[in-house]
């Protein structure tokens, strides 16, 4: 059971703002302390850059970020030389999406879903149209699920690339990855899969799942911003051409040509994200301590209490009761998300509203945009009671006139 006064300790966010109502945490998380001092540490205590220098410094540098590669190949039970660190999960897939550009040929097909953000879509989409390649679509069901059925419909001999999300952002459903891998697998295509969403709440194992390359981010699991990880299975990342190009990434040099380190130097051009790399270590070993299993049953709990309550309102529209994760998606009748949230901010309830970065969910559901609130561990049963008397509030004053 998740003692949520205790946990609160250790964000420090909730001494400035005690009455805050954080209901956004799948767009970012709140801030641990730990992660907070393993970054301070490094700025006031280090400061210098990693890989290069034969003095102290340096190698203290490089051994807590060499470290935290340790920590995050354990973390997805992958081995260290397939952990890059890079900007984000945008940035991951980008620099896979970019890389197949020069792969894929004309009538190959790349397989991506409905149910994608912006980043994991329009990578593939801009790819698709730079090599000539089909851009094909896993069809949804009413409920706006992806299913291995599904998958089966649009998979063929061409399939070359599977993008697809691990957990929707917008509708909290679990992707049933490994049985989509396999299929995939059998054709020769490789999967790409974002896990942005994923990561924050469930354990993760990419050998189990055999899955090709991987991406996730630390804001949205109590890291810090500006960081992201990049996995992808050895002999695949040492195929790939490198998408930046610059210090630290290159063997040999010549006047007219070069060679590149092997996976994951090749791909960390210049100055890494080094004291990123380090507190995401530390969030790490934060969220390994609290235990998946906790921060399930404790988020789901919470979802669940506030899916009992937002029923008895009248006047809303619920899009994903059957989330697998606790993210809960809705919308007020005549009034618009943003108002709704503006509104809610004036009781210090931070909700999120729009497109969510994945319009075509929205189009999905036929809608310009919709309210979002997802649950984390500093969350409680008051959490959610101030979150349904605001919105009693909102349509009180909004109905009004």
């Amino acid at each position: 059971m998740i003692d949520v006064k205790e946990i609160r300790k250790d964000f420090p966010i909730y001494n400035r703002e005690p009455k805050l109502t954080y209901l956004d945490s799948a767009a970012s998380s709140l801030k641990v302390k730990t992660v907070i001092d393993h970054v301070d540490h490094y700025y006031q205590s280090l400061g210098v850059n990693v890989h290069r220098g034969a003095y102290d410094l340096a190698y203290e540098a490089t051994k807590l970020y060499e470290e935290a590669r340790d920590t995050v190949s354990k973390f997805i039970n992958a081995n260290a030389d397939e952990i890059v660190f890079t900007r984000g999960t945008t940035t991951s897939l980008n620099m896979i999406a970019n890389a197949y550009r020069d792969i894929l040929k004309e009538d190959d097909e790349i397989v991506v879903t409905e149910l994608e953000h912006h980043s994991s879509i329009l990578p593939w989409m801009v790819t698709a149209q730079k090599s000539k390649s089909k851009l094909k679509y896993v069809p949804l069901t009413k409920e706006g699920r992806i299913t291995v059925e599904a998958f089966k419909t649009v998979l063929t001999d061409q399939t070359k690339v599977v993008a697809i999300t691990y957990v929707s952002n917008v509708m909290g459903y679990v992707t049933p990855i490994k049985e989509i891998i396999k299929l995939a697998h059998q054709k020769g295509a490789v999967v790409i899969l974002d896990a942005a969403q994923a990561v924050p709440h469930m354990a993760i194992d990419v050998k189990a799942l055999d899955v090709d390359y991987l991406a996730f981010s630390g804001h949205k699991m109590f890291g810090p911003s500006g960081v992201g990880v990049l996995f992808g299975k050895s002999k695949l990342l040492n195929m790939l051409e490198p998408v930046e190009y610059g210090g630290e990434m290159a063997d040999d040099v010549f006047k007219d040509h070069a060679t590149f380190k092997e996976a994951p130097l090749r791909f960390e051009a210049g100055t890494p994200v080094i004291s990123g790399a380090i507190g995401l270590a530390a969030a790490i070993r934060y969220i390994q301590k609290i235990g998946y299993d906790q921060i399930h049953e404790h988020t789901m709990h919470l979802k669940q209490y506030t899916l009992n309550q937002l029923k008895t309102l009248k006047g809303i529209t619920i899009y994903n009761e059957t989330a697998d994760i606790s993210t809960i998606t809705f919308n007020v009748d005549d009034i618009h998300p943003h108002d709704i949230a503006t509104m809610l901010d004036q009781y210090q309830v931070s909700v999120r509203a729009g497109h969510h970065c994945a319009q075509l969910v929205s189009r999905f559901l036929g809608v310009g945009s919709t309210l979002r609130v997802s649950f984390h561990i500093y969350n409680d049963i008051n959490d959610c009671d101030v979150l349904i008397s605001s919105i009693k509030a909102s349509q009180d004053f909004f109905l009004s006139f």
